[in-house]
């Protein structure tokens, strides 16, 4: 039950981050705050405002927001399993999101050059073809 009210509340938090009225009234509380900076002489109670009100909230936030990502990169992985099991693809791919970054860099070098190679294998058909067709013209000239 917890988990399910944390969820919800991650999500909804994360969206309303994200929308432009939230950045206007975040921004709006700044300018308030630093025009009521002469009222309050600048003091260190003054200071002391913003800063204790924007740690708090980044420190919330950051879990908040990094909870959302977590499940939406874990559900994003399970979208591309499930397209990797029951296509042509090779199954072997599946879980890599688990290796270290550098099994995971060297996995990603493979691919690379497994398209160049067949990208200059499709080239080199299609210049055959061209050449061949090329050829029939000048022979039936």
């Amino acid at each position: 039950m917890f988990e399910k009210l944390f969820t919800k509340v991650a999500t909804t938090v994360a969206h309303l981050a994200g929308l432009p009225p939230t950045f206007a009234v975040c921004c709006l509380i700044v300018v308030i705050w630093a025009i009521t900076g002469p009222a309050f002489g600048f003091s260190d109670t003054w200071q002391l405002v913003i800063n204790t009100g924007t740690t708090i909230i980044t420190f919330l936030m950051v879990f908040l927001i990094q909870n959302t990502q977590n499940r939406d990169g874990a559900a994003i992985q399970a979208k591309l399993d499930e397209l990797i099991r029951v296509s042509r693809a090779h199954n072997h791919f599946i879980g890599i999101e688990h290796l270290t970054e550098s099994e995971v860099e060297e996995i990603r070098a493979k691919c690379e050059r497994a398209a160049k190679r067949h990208d200059r294998k499709i080239a080199e058909m299609a210049a055959k073809k061209a050449a061949q067709k090329h050829g029939a013209r000048k022979t039936a000239a």
